[in-house]
């Protein structure tokens, strides 16, 4: 899921899809969408993993950002092509938005047996604790 702030300032939450290639996080977005103008007028947003489960077994992953509006014709040729070798379909160019995102801090937690968490950010590095059950 995607948080971004709309126009009036109030949140939004959208599905997305983020895809790894070239060494970046990148998130694609139908042309003109309102989650991709959220990002063009405001760059902040944050990334969450879906939890399947209620037991939470598998982690709740949050990373906080800033979303990068995406031009360079390389930078995105690597994203169609990491698309395309995931499901065998690749967007149409120039008919989608493409934003790396720029990590701020980041977070993961894990309600299951080894209960623990996970936070990271550049001042404070990368650190972990253990959660009480």
């Amino acid at each position: 899921m995607l948080g971004t702030l709309r126009k009036n300032g109030f949140p939004r939450i959208s599905p997305c899809e983020p895809e790894f290639a070239a060494r970046h996080l990148l998130l694609g977005m139908m042309w003109q969408s309102p989650k991709a103008r959220d990002l063009l007028r405001d760059p902040r947003c944050v990334v969450h993993s879906c939890t399947t489960n209620r037991m939470g077994s598998e982690g709740d992953f949050k990373l906080y950002g800033h979303a990068e509006d995406v031009q360079d014709g390389e930078l995105r040729a690597a994203y169609r092509a990491a698309i395309k070798a995931r499901i065998d379909w690749e967007p149409e160019e120039p008919s989608y938005h493409l934003f790396a995102i720029d990590v701020d801090s980041a977070g993961f937690l894990v309600f299951g047996e080894e209960r623990y968490g996970l936070a990271w950010d550049l001042e404070r590095g990368l650190r972990r604790w253990a959660l009480s059950h």
